[in-house]
């Protein structure tokens, strides 16, 4: 039997107070929420200064070197470009615990 490998690594989309869009890629999700809300250390400056955050998308990957390349053809991404990507995913794997604003108003 050939073991199929986890997909334990995801690239996500955040979509902050100010409508900017925050992408990051992570192995725990619901840790680096927590962090990007400020509530354990480590979570990116930029989102901390601009909750509640909505995260919008996001998809796995099989391994760190595929999520950061990923991760990087989003980021050069147009933000139309982003928002028809996010448009175009019927994707089930959003948790709706999430999918709604977190954090202080903006």
């Amino acid at each position: 039997m050939i073991d199929i490998p986890e997909k334990n690594w995801t690239v996500y989309l955040l979509e902050c107070c100010d409508r900017t869009l925050y992408c990051g890629i992570t192995k725990n999700l619901d840790n680096r929420l927590k962090q990007h809300k400020g509530e354990i250390p480590g979570g990116a400056k930029y989102t901390r200064s601009r909750l509640p955050l909505k995260l919008v998308y996001l998809e796995k990957s099989n391994s760190r070197s595929e999520a950061l390349k990923r991760e990087l053809t989003i980021k050069k991404m147009t933000r139309n470009a982003k928002l028809q990507l996010i448009r175009n995913s019927i994707n089930s794997e959003v948790d709706l615990n999430h999918s709604v604003p977190f954090g202080s108003e903006c």
